[in-house]
């Protein structure tokens, strides 16, 4: 069953009176998001995956097109019909955006405080998880005492912790050694199947994509170009690598 519709989505920079389009971050974009899927935006940096992600989490309005969140019409031609927050979905971005002067539990429980969450039922949601993201004994502290790999485990609890039905990460793990990329990929994995959530995930690297991925798009110049599962992908990798020998 669809969970996010975006139909033919297009939004432009730069525009002006001389220039009415101006730069196009996104062109005519399209891409259906099931339940329970997990999608990869994958691509370079400047291709339009941020922009798009941005859109969705109702940061951007799209100049062309519509975007449906759970069957509700969220956003469309220049309009936004429903705010970030009236969206149920959570979101970790790539500079994880933790407030530096609350602890865990007050970074965690900050959103929940907004959409009205009893005192009872906040206690009770953030020892649940904390316990899931492995960051129990860690409530008390300040994001500055935590290493770069815990830190991004209380971004992912704090996104979690209003029960989103979509998760938007972008480029999370990026700054991270190769060695903690890999066992949060399979922390973020074991995530969504124990609390079923939609994944959509960006990413510039081609094996994390094809690992946190029920299916890869591949984005080039703010369009789609390519989408599939892996061996679809491998398939066109190959392709662009044999176009490119050609070529010289």
């Amino acid at each position: 069953m669809k969970l996010v519709s975006i139909e033919s989505v297009s939004k432009y920079f730069n525009r002006s009176r001389k220039d009415p389009f101006g730069k196009a971050a996104v062109s005519d974009f399209s891409l259906d998001v099931e339940e329970d899927e997990r999608v990869v935006l994958l691509g370079p940096s400047g291709c339009g995956k941020t922009t798009l992600l941005r859109m969705v989490a109702g940061f951007l309005p799209p100049d062309e097109g519509r975007i449906v969140i759970d069957g509700n019409l969220v956003a469309e031609y220049g309009r936004t019909l429903r705010q970030p927050e009236e969206r149920n979905l959570g979101m970790v971005f790539q500079d994880l955006a933790l407030w530096p002067h609350l602890s865990v539990r007050g970074n965690i429980e900050l959103g929940m405080k907004a959409h009205g969450i009893s005192v009872h039922d906040r206690v009770l949601r953030i020892r649940e998880i904390l316990e899931l993201v492995d960051m129990a004994d860690y409530a008390h502290a300040r994001p500055s005492e935590l290493s770069g790999g815990q830190q991004q485990r209380v971004a992912l609890a704090r996104a979690l912790s209003l029960r989103p039905k979509l998760l938007l990460m972008d480029e999370p793990l990026s700054s991270l050694d190769v060695e903690l990329n890999i066992r949060l990929r399979r922390e973020i994995m074991r995530l969504q199947k124990a609390l079923g959530f939609s994944l959509l995930y960006i990413t510039h690297d081609l094996q994390e994509a094809l690992d946190m991925g029920t299916r890869v798009v591949i984005m080039r110049q703010g369009r789609i170009d390519q989408v599939g599962r892996e061996n679809e992908v491998r398939q066109y990798f190959k392709r662009l690598a044999l176009d490119a020998n050609e070529e010289t």
